[in-house]
């Protein structure tokens, strides 16, 4: 048996001091693009299920770059098409968001199972192409935090 999604996750906005953001293609979900993002798991810290986020969807260690909290915290309805992750009769979700600050663009890899490409792209244009308005709110308030 799959163990059910904690209704409490990361979206981690990966960035250079240029502004440049990284966005992910979900592979469940072609044409959404998204930040690095999941669910926290029993005994989390927020920071720990960001870090291991990190490294599961790009492969790069949090730890050696600057992460950080960014004091967001948003509350939304789970997309019907992925409900069935959770315990039945959960439809919402807590999203905590961090940013972590590259020196420049660094190749990543894409966990297969999740994402199908990446790409580096200017922060107003990574803002346009989310799919999660959650998303692109914190990818807009980039610009003050450079």
């Amino acid at each position: 048996m799959i163990a059910h999604k904690i209704p409490v996750s990361v979206l981690v906005v990966v960035y250079t001091a240029d502004g440049q953001v990284l966005l992910l293609e979900r592979a469940d979900a072609p044409g959404f693009w998204q930040s690095v993002t999941g669910s926290q798991e029993a005994g989390e810290t927020l920071e720990q299920t960001a870090i291991r986020e990190v490294r599961e969807e790009t492969g790069l260690d949090a730890r050696e770059f600057g992460l950080t909290p960014w004091g967001i915290e948003t509350r939304y309805e789970i997309y019907e098409r992925w409900r069935h992750r959770y315990v039945p009769g959960v439809t919402h979700n807590t999203e905590h968001v961090f940013g972590l600050k590259l020196p420049a663009p660094l190749p990543v890899m894409c966990a297969p199972r999740e994402h199908l490409r990446y790409a580096w792209l200017p922060w107003d244009e990574a803002a346009e192409r989310c799919f999660s308005p959650s998303n692109a709110v914190a990818i807009r308030q980039l610009p003050a935090r450079l």
